[in-house]
């Protein structure tokens, strides 16, 4: 492993369940081991796309993918750094990207006894797809194509103890034909399925997680939460997100009120109006809202899609399923009238795709007759099957309708992959991984609206259509990012907000490696030659149609603007008979009598209005006038405060200054709430600022609260950011880098983490226990009794990884020493590493956020001062 092996690279990570904040911690410091950039999440939680070269994610769920498309910043799993350092340079980022659409992304294969031309097109194809070809087979290959396992490229590695797959070549070829991974048991040698069983012999339904939570677009009732809890956990993902309900939603108010306390109690706001919201549920794709919403590139989606996210707590794309964007009205045109069954899908895939036929607009029917129109199955053998072809009916596989739903438009039902049905294979196994086409739904649905556009929507939609141009539009692929044409991208406009939040300048870095770049002929645009006017014709797809659209037909009434400008000006003897000046005088003047005429009978009503109230006041005998209190304005500012002197043993004063604050827009919530800002006076390891800074908010100084209250006015807040360089250095943290830590891990910094704690320790276990939970932790009081043990195992149980390290919070009396050795052997026992510390271990941890150990925090260190 040579030093500086990834000197070039800035690589910042993406957390998520499958990458928690305690292993970003860990490769982190193998990165810049081995001469990297570590990028900290900014002070917002967001990545600085201006400085990034690498995003590491296992997930393309964020918020920032379709960011890092337009600026083609690799995406890759945590794979790249381990493939990376074994082969001793950068690999290439390709075969690691998460993104599912690269069906054959860390597949590594060898072919052995295939024809050339067989072996080419395979090898091509897999590498086109994700994956990656190696001549040799070692640890690392994990696919070798032959015909039968006879060749010594099959028979060596397999006898050096080779864990990877020998497969016919058939998988790869179904795999193409359908565009999508399919699973190879079934042509796994020595003794594939495929050619020992026939094509109608039994075969099971397969389970599918793609539909987890995506199978209706309108769910009629809230989930439970997971794991069978009885409190739901905050859903952080709505942190500081405005959400707006639309109008259009068919939900009764007992099931708003309850959507809505969750999205509050996760630190999110409800709006009322579109251009206030980051988030807009609507179920239809018409109406004012939703149009003015997708227009403005908000988050748009369904009830299904919100749910999903409540119950996930991980942010989603709404195209990345199909039912979790809001459903066409009247359904896609070429369906309606036709009548569609299903066969050989089971379960919640059966459902999804009846939920997809009626969006489409046609008709479901759990049976087949002769006035059926389609047939959707799994597999081309049953009853319904062999009964199509006499009646008349088409007979597709679901890619069929789900990439018509995708398309807005109904595909025909000849091409190959719709009629693809492998020997041994139930296709329900690929239900539900086509995305939606963004650029497909805003020529259709929500065209046009830029002058409408605000800084923020328009950097929006130019980073969208920089991501839609970077990617392929055909074949297994599509959607997947494979060129830059970077002057479609408007660096001014992209420039015109906040550096801090919303900087994305192209990377100044460029990556150490980058993948192969394929020349897409998509949206190429062309400048006729001769006269200056000339309309400049483009050759576009998607978004751009109807900005196209717009142009000519601007450019084609062009002359009668000018003609009717300079009738306008002519007068005199020179003017028509009855055009020019006069005409545009007179029209004029009618506007001008027509809205005369409208004021004057509104103002008659009102006096009419008037008149009769003032009747009915005189004979109302005479009461007292009581004064109307003024409504309250919108709470603007959640605030936490801790370490605060000006109420103390003033109860009454505090009660004076809380209404003053909350006329202001400003709101004092307690511990536990879901909050903006934390307030104090500066640093302080209390409860309540430990667990409230685990929800991300930015940290101020209690003065902003004095100012307030002393001038009657809401000040400045980027003048009062938390500053405390004495705290920082004693407690060895940087605040801003805490807060941005913060705002990436949503709580999550010990995901997954357990944590014991003995049940004599010093303060009570609780406070310890909130800090813990607040972060995400498993935390438990140990007694060295049964309940609170791990499970035995070993390391071959584990998969050989090493062990993860379990904490104990312990303090030095005579009676907690003695369950040090206890603990000590239940973890060793359950192949953990079991780390004794003291409290201030905990607190160090959240107060950094950031998980980080040392011997320093051993209980026994500490008993020796």
């Amino acid at each position: 492993m040579g030093e500086g092996l990834f000197n070039e690279c800035a690589i910042a990570f993406v957390p998520s369940s499958s990458l928690t904040p305690k292993t970003i911690g860990e490769l982190s410091g193998i990165l810049e081991d081995n001469g990297a950039e570590f990028l900290e999440p900014r002070r917002n939680g967001t990545i600085a796309m201006d400085k990034v070269t690498h995003i590491i994610s296992n997930t393309i769920d964020f918020q920032q993918y379709t960011e890092s498309q337009a600026f083609m910043i690799p995406v890759i799993t945590t794979q790249w750094i381990t493939a990376s350092i074994s082969k001793r340079r950068v690999a290439q980022v390709r075969p690691f990207s998460p993104d599912p659409r690269l069906i054959f992304a860390e597949v590594v294969v060898s072919c052995a006894d295939l024809p050339v031309t067989d072996k080419e097109s395979i090898l091509g194809a897999v590498m086109a797809l994700g994956g990656q070809e190696t001549k040799d087979v070692s640890r690392l290959t994990t696919h070798v194509c032959a015909l039968s396992m006879d060749h010594p490229k099959v028979q060596v590695p397999i006898a050096k103890g080779w864990k990877g797959k020998v497969v016919l070549p058939h998988w790869f070829d179904d795999c193409f034909k359908l565009g999508k991974r399919i699973d190879e048991t079934p042509y796994l040698l020595p003794d594939p399925e495929i050619l020992k069983k026939a094509p109608q012999d039994a075969l099971d339904i397969p389970v599918n997680d793609n539909l987890d939570g995506a199978t209706s677009p309108n769910p009629q009732w809230l989930p439970l939460p997971p794991d069978g809890d009885v409190a739901r956990p905050p859903c952080t993902v709505f942190q500081q997100r405005n959400v707006m309900l639309g109008e259009d939603l068919n939900i009764s108010p007992r099931l708003t009120k309850a959507v809505q306390d969750i999205i509050v109690n996760g630190g999110g706001r409800m709006v009322s109006d579109v251009e206030s919201c980051d988030m807009y549920i609507g179920q239809h794709r018409d109406g004012e809202q939703y149009i003015r919403a997708a227009q403005s590139c908000k988050d748009v989606g369904n009830l299904s899609w919100l749910y999903y996210l409540i119950v996930h707590n991980a942010w989603t794309s709404p195209f990345r399923r199909l039912l979790h964007y809001p459903t066409p009205r009247n359904g896609i045109e070429g369906f309606g009238g036709l009548r569609i069954t299903v066969s050989n899908y089971g379960g919640e895939a059966r459902i999804y795709l009846e939920n997809l036929i009626k969006a489409c607009g046609a008709e479901f029917t759990k049976t087949m007759k002769a006035d059926n129109t389609h047939l959707i199955t799994a597999r081309d053998s049953s009853e319904k099957c062999k009964a199509a072809p006499e009646w008349g009916v088409a007979v597709v596989n679901h890619l069929w309708i789900e990439e018509s739903y995708a398309k807005c438009q109904m595909k025909a039902i000849n091409i190959q992959k719709y009629n693809h049905f492998p020997q041994r294979t139930n296709l329900g196994e690929i239900i539900g991984q086509t995305f939606l086409d963004e650029g497909k739904l805003r020529e259709l649905y929500y065209p046009g609206g830029d002058a409408l556009m605000t800084g923020s929507a328009r950097k929006k939609r130019k980073i969208l259509e920089a991501a839609e141009d970077n990617a392929y539009h055909n074949g297994p692929a599509d959607g997947v990012v494979v060129a830059q044409r970077a002057q479609d991208v408007d660096e001014d406009v992209l420039m015109t907000e906040d550096v801090e939040n919303t900087h994305v300048s192209p990377p100044k870095k460029k990556p150490a490696t980058a993948a192969p770049t394929v020349e897409t002929p998509v949206r190429t645009r062309h400048v006729k030659s001769g006269k200056e006017n000339d309309t400049p014709s483009i050759i576009s797809t998607g978004g751009r149609s109807a900005k196209a659209k717009a142009r000519d037909m601007l450019q084609n009434i062009a002359p009668d603007i000018a003609l009717y400008e300079k009738e306008k000006k002519r007068s005199g003897k020179a003017a028509a008979p009855f055009g020019g000046k006069r005409a545009a005088d007179l029209a004029e003047k009618q506007t001008l009598a027509e809205e005369e005429a409208k004021e004057k009978r509104a103002a008659d009503k009102a006096a009419a209005k008037t008149k009769k109230t003032e009747a009915e006041v005189c004979e109302t005998p005479k009461r007292a006038n009581k004064k109307a209190r003024p409504s309250l304005p919108d709470v603007d500012m959640r605030i936490i405060l801790t370490g605060f002197t000006r109420w103390i043993e003033d109860k009454n004063k505090e009660d004076v200054d809380r209404r003053k604050l909350r006329d202001l827009g400003i709101q004092i919530v307690q511990e536990g709430q879901p909050c903006d800002y934390l307030a104090a006076p500066h640093v302080v390891r209390t409860v309540k600022f430990l667990c409230a800074l685990a929800r991300g908010p930015e940290v101020i100084s209690s003065s902003f609260i004095d100012a307030a209250l002393d001038t009657g006015k809401l000040p400045a807040i980027n003048q009062y950011f938390l500053k405390d360089k004495e705290a920082e250095k004693r407690y060895d943290f940087k605040l801003d880098k805490s807060v941005g830590r913060a705002k990436a891990n949503r709580g999550r910094l010990l995901q997954g983490v357990a944590v014991y704690c003995t049940e004599t320790i010093k303060n009570g276990p609780n406070s310890y226990r909130v800090i813990a939970e607040a972060n995400g932790a498993i935390f438990k009081i140990y007694r060295a009794r049964s309940g609170t043990t791990i499970k035995p195992t070993t390391a071959e149980e584990d998969g050989g990884a090493a062990p993860d390290p379990v904490y104990l919070l312990s303090g030095v009396s005579s009676e907690e020493k003695a369950l040090w050795p206890r603990f000590r052997e239940m973890a060793e026992k359950g192949h953990m590493e079991p780390r004794v510390v003291a409290p201030d271990w905990l607190l160090d941890v959240a107060m950094a956020q950031q998980v980080r150990y040392d011997d320093k925090f051993k209980a026994e260190n500490y008993g020796q001062k």
